[in-house]
């Protein structure tokens, strides 16, 4: 077995048995290729089908490694969560691994994407919008390190994305710039932010196609798409709840359980 096939398979086992694991299970992926191999071989092994994907900025300490801007992980469809405007979503997480909540603007795919077109930019993916939604994602992988070893770690475990929820839609997006997002665990205040919709969201939506076509696929109607953090990233314990105010349009509700075996 190559060592990309290795790693993929060690994550997915121990996602699919809902335990975690002590270590990076090799040798962490050095470029963006190896990187996107491993998840490319981990989606072919895992049984659900992808729903759509999360996005996420590399940190810039490691720019010259990871020299994308954003990086993207799959949204499998049993993880995305939509849910009513005073409903709580019940998300799983990985015991003794990552787990954290984010706030986040998702956007609902409108058409597939046209093949071979890789030049989007957020200035011309809005036709591609068939809607822009308050939502949260569950960031949970068996390590806890993960996020600690860098993004190509990162992007290797799915991106370390466990749960995508859409709330609300934002029927009047194309209106506004920015919207104000507070975070709340267990009912403190843990996060403040402020979304820009133009380079935000459409920004990632663009970045998000062009990933893909690079990787000679595409997103289909009705992917969804979760465009970066807004409040920052809060790590989250079983058994405790999440709020995610968005200012003038609502809010998302999360209650964190312990992901099981399948």
């Amino acid at each position: 077995m190559s060592a990309t096939q290795a790693i993929a398979e060690a994550f997915t086992t121990a996602r699919a048995a809902g335990r975690a694991i002590d270590a990076y299970p090799g040798t962490p992926p050095a470029t963006l290729a190896e990187a996107y191999a491993i998840q490319a071989a981990a989606i072919a092994r895992w049984p659900d089908a992808v729903k759509g994907w999360k996005v996420a900025r590399v940190n810039p300490a490691f720019a010259a490694q990871f020299p994308e801007e954003r990086l993207i992980g799959p949204a499998f469809a049993p993880n995305v969560h939509s849910v009513a405007a005073g409903a709580e979503a019940i998300c799983p997480v990985f015991e003794g691994g990552f787990a954290a909540v984010e706030a986040e603007v998702v956007i609902v795919v409108a058409e597939d994407q046209p093949a071979g077109k890789a030049d989007w930019t957020a200035d011309t993916v809005a036709p591609l919008v068939k809607s822009m939604h308050i939502g949260v994602e569950v960031a949970s992988s068996p390590l806890a390190t993960l996020n600690d070893i860098g993004p190509g770690a990162v992007i290797s475990d799915f991106g370390n994305n466990w749960g995508v929820v859409v709330g609300a839609e934002i029927a009047n997006w194309q209106s506004l710039e920015t919207i104000d997002v507070e975070t709340f665990i267990d009912g403190q205040s843990v996060g403040v932010g402020k979304v820009a919709i133009k380079p935000g969201p459409l920004g990632a939506l663009a970045f998000t196609l062009n990933k893909r076509a690079e990787q000679g696929q595409t997103l289909k109607a009705g992917d969804v798409i979760s465009t970066g953090m807004i409040t920052g990233v809060h790590d989250i314990r079983i058994g405790q709840r999440s709020r995610h105010v968005f200012a003038g349009v609502g809010e998302v509700n999360v209650q964190i359980t312990r992901a099981v075996g399948r």
